[in-house]
């Protein structure tokens, strides 16, 4: 295990149950949200919001950034953003010494440890792949040369849904870069009521930056040790499998496990998908305390992992099916572990 004391993790588990506490002085319910964002967080990986306008999806990025002691950059995307805009470029300056004139590389605000990229696919294509770099290597490469991200590096990602005017589908080589895709959804009536309570008066709250960026590398660390057992193992890459469409049946049972999949599918989860799902069950268990991962971790973080690396098609659109339609279908037909542990 790694070297660390059964109390400095039990203090460092603490003060990560104190961040939800923290963002909870802010934003009004949407705990399930919030333990996702934590969870990719802690898997090292990037997460996409989704939700209709009004649901503070920013609020909830900004104020989760506030709790931790890290370097935080807001970018509003919009139509005319550029990939300057957000890498940086070169800026013509002189020596004073010799008057020599030269290029220096101006970074952008991707250099930093938390990127909110606000309303993402509200700007361009061209513009979106800006961030693919960045995403999945965390480097930039500008002029022939590369420069490293700070380290923890984090893009967490709002957007509106895809039906409304003026957005711009991300593309599915740039979706399979987030670890989560979370949906974000209209509170009840109670939280409701409390929300217009906390935002129409005078109140006021102060947050506390209650994690440091070398706490949350050694939680990265962490939930690398966390173990997972070969039936678990196997149970994951059945479910990611289980999504294609082209995957041969192996025998009659198998091929009604996959009669949906066959239906209304057009491509299905690549590997990526079964290391996100890993990832993902491990922060979920150690969230907890735990260090070994069950069938219930997998279950809770299966559909925001998987909801975007599913691609339906044009008959699943003309019934209404959605890809949590199809994850729950897989979950309910895919045989569980007989001894997940």
């Amino acid at each position: 295990m790694h070297n660390i004391s059964e109390q400095q993790l039990a203090d460092t588990l603490a003060t990560l149950s104190k961040v939800g506490e923290e963002v909870g002085k802010v934003i009004v319910g949407q705990h399930q949200v919030i333990r996702q964002l934590l969870i990719s967080i802690l898997a090292g990986g990037h997460c996409l919001l989704e939700g209709v306008p009004g649901l503070a999806k920013t609020l909830m990025v900004s104020t989760l950034a506030d709790t931790l002691a890290l370097d935080f950059k807001r970018v509003q995307f919009t139509p005319d953003l550029m990939p300057s805009d957000i890498i940086g470029t070169e800026i013509l300056e002189t020596d004073h010494d010799s008057g020599d004139r030269f290029f220096k590389f101006q970074k952008g605000p991707v250099f930093t440890h938390i990127l909110l990229a606000d309303e993402i696919n509200r700007t361009p294509p061209k513009t979106q792949a800006a961030l693919l770099e960045a995403m999945q290597e965390r480097t930039i490469s500008y002029g022939g040369k590369h420069y490293a991200l700070p380290k923890p590096f984090f893009v967490l990602a709002t957007q509106n849904p895809v039906e409304q005017a003026g957005t711009y589908p991300l593309p599915e080589a740039q979706l399979d870069r987030f670890l989560m895709f979370v949906q974000v959804s209209y509170p009840d009536q109670h939280e409701e009521a409390e929300i217009l309570r906390r935002t129409t008066g005078s109140l006021t709250t102060n947050l506390m930056q209650v994690l440091q960026g070398e706490e949350i590398l050694m939680l990265q660390s962490l939930v690398r040790e966390v173990t997972v057992s070969d039936p678990l193992l196997l149970y994951i890459t059945e479910l990611v499998r289980q999504t294609r469409p082209a995957t041969e049946p192996q025998n009659d049972q198998q091929s009604q496990q996959c009669a949906q999949v066959q239906e209304f599918v057009q491509w299905g989860a690549g590997p990526r998908a079964g290391q996100a799902l890993v990832l993902c069950a491990k922060a979920n268990a150690l969230l907890d305390g735990r260090f070994a991962i069950t069938l219930d971790d997998i279950q809770a973080i299966v559909h925001p992992v998987l909801r975007h690396r599913i691609l339906l098609n044009f008959q699943a659109e003309a019934q209404g099916k959605t890809t949590d339609d199809i994850i729950s279908a897989l979950l309910a037909d895919v045989p569980k572990p007989t001894s997940p542990l």
